[in-house]
Formats: C-alpha cells, sequence, structure tokens
C-alpha cells in the first residue's frame, strides 16, 4: 500500500494494489485510481521448493523428477550463420554429445511418444504425467528390451485413463499405438500390472469401468443432437439397475443403437 492523490477524497489516501486486475485503489472511498497498469518489475519465478536457498530464476523450464538429470541438459546445436571454423567445431561438439551415454535417451524418446498418443486421444496432462510414471516405474523395475515398446506405451496409457476414471477402449488406444494390435497391447497390460503389482506388494486398483464413461464420447463422434445424448443418458441411468451381464462399451453402444432408431437421427449398426 501507498499514499497516491484521491480527486474523490480531495486528498493523499493509502491505495491498495490490485495485481491480479491491474487496478489501483483508493482504500477509503473505493474509487479506481488507475486501470489495467503494467507490472514492469522482473519475471522472477522459480521450479524447485520455495525456500530462503533457492535463488529465483527467469529463464529455464520446469525440472522433470522422472529424469536423471531432471531434463535440463545442454544441447549443442549448429550455428545459423557462423564460418566454417564455427561449422566445423560445432559439429564435432554434436558429434561428440550424441556419442556420450545418456541414460535417460531412452526415456525421453518414450516420454514424447506418450505425449504424441496422448495429444491424438485428446487425454488431459495429468493422464500423460500418470502414463510416464507408469512407464517410469516399470523401466526401473524390468527392462523392457526385446518387447513391443509402442505396445507397452500404450498399455501405460490404457491404465493412466482406468486410473484416473478416463477410461478409453483398447480399439481407441491401438488407433494412435504406431501398428500394435490389440492383442500385444492386452499382453502388455497384463505384464505391467503384474510388475507393478509385485514393486507394491499388493493388488493394482484400475477403477470400475461404466457404460456412462463412453456414451458422451461415442454421441459425439456421432454427431447425436442433445436431445438424443440426454435420451441416451437416461437409458443409461436405468441399465445400471438391471443385471446386464455385458461389456460397458457393449452396453453404450447398444443404447445409442436403440435411441437413433426411436429418434429421426438414425444411425447404421456399424463395428
Amino acid at each position: 500500500m501507498r499514499d497516491t492523490y484521491c480527486p474523490e477524497c480531495k486528498r493523499y489516501t493509502e491505495v491498495v494494489l490490485d495485481h491480479s486486475a491491474g487496478d489501483t485503489v483508493c482504500s477509503e472511498c473505493g474509487l479506481v485510481l488507475e486501470a489495467h497498469s503494467i507490472d514492469e518489475a522482473s519475471e522472477w519465478r522459480t521450479f524447485a521448493n520455495e525456500s530462503a536457498d533457492n535463488d529465483p530464476v527467469r529463464v529455464g523450464g520446469p525440472s522433470n523428477p522422472l529424469l536423471a538429470d531432471g531434463g535440463l541438459s545442454t544441447l549443442i546445436s549448429k550455428p545459423s550463420n557462423g564460418g566454417p571454423s564455427n561449422d566445423f567445431l560445432s559439429s564435432s561438439l554434436g558429434r561428440w554429445q550424441n556419442r556420450g551415454s545418456n541414460p535417460d535417451r531412452s526415456l525421453i524418446q518414450a516420454f514424447k511418444t506418450i505425449a504424441t498418443m496422448c495429444e491424438r486421444l485428446g487425454l488431459v496432462a495429468t493422464i500423460k504425467d500418470l502414463a510416464n510414471e507408469i512407464y517410469k516405474k516399470v523401466e526401473d523395475q524390468k527392462p523392457l528390451r526385446g518387447r513391443n515398446q509402442d505396445a507397452i506405451l500404450a498399455a501405460c496409457i490404457y491404465i493412466a485413463c482406468r486410473q484416473e476414471d478416463k477410461p478409453r477402449t483398447v480399439k481407441e488406444i491401438c488407433s494412435v499405438a504406431n501398428g500394435a494390435t490389440k492383442k500385444e497391447i492386452g499382453r502388455a497390460k497384463e505384464y505391467i500390472v503384474k510388475q507393478l503389482e509385485v514393486e507394491m506388494g499388493q493388488s493394482m486398483e484400475m477403477g470400475t469401468i461404466h457404460a456412462g464413461d463412453f456414451l458422451r464420447r461415442f454421441c459425439s463422434h456421432l454427431g447425436m443432437t442433445n436431445q438424443a445424448v440426454k435420451a441416451a443418458q437416461e437409458a443409461v441411468q436405468k441399465s445400471e439397475e438391471l443385471d446386464i451381464r455385458r461389456s460397458p462399451i457393449s452396453v453404450a453402444a447398444a443404447v445409442i443403437y436403440m435411441i437413433t432408431q426411436l429418434s429421426d437421427d438414425k444411425k447404421l449398426l456399424k463395428g
């Protein structure tokens, strides 16, 4: 707070700085003396644990605790407008850097692939981060050499979706798995669950799948009207009261098919 002349109070009064809105407000009459001001101070921030020993910095991204170096390694790039000697020096340094052993190289590539798959599926960052953690745990416990890498990464995403109560079908996961089949992803999922259960010493909770978890997304893909979607949701809620021993995906698909056949917007029965 500081003293500023207020034209409403006709004297100097204490003002309050609203940093979120950029407003300067008189503390006595509430008059906005200055609006949408710009803070020209340095944008100091730190990505480490807040303490007096950590100096704030203005550059750099957040560290990745899953990597040995925190994801803050140095990359030697080729200069855009350097002379022959600079080009030769940077090329030589780049080759030596690539020859060096980087324990995180395979992890970084796996995390990039998981991020690409999650982006194609429209998944949130929480699921992507959890899939990275699952892969890191399995990789630390037992090397995955000789196994289908794409199937392992897809299975990590499938498990992360289940644990976050945002399940995706194996067919949806398979569509972004770079050629991995449903059978391979299923085997990879069983292998990962087994390894994690051994590490935790207890059974792994995957969450229960309900037909309603898939319904809205399926309706959106089909371009159904709001009225039809609402009717399908009510039908799915009623179906949970019945003893239907079928896959939740099959129940959701059957409800959508029945609703569309009863409405004017009929859909074809297609797998």
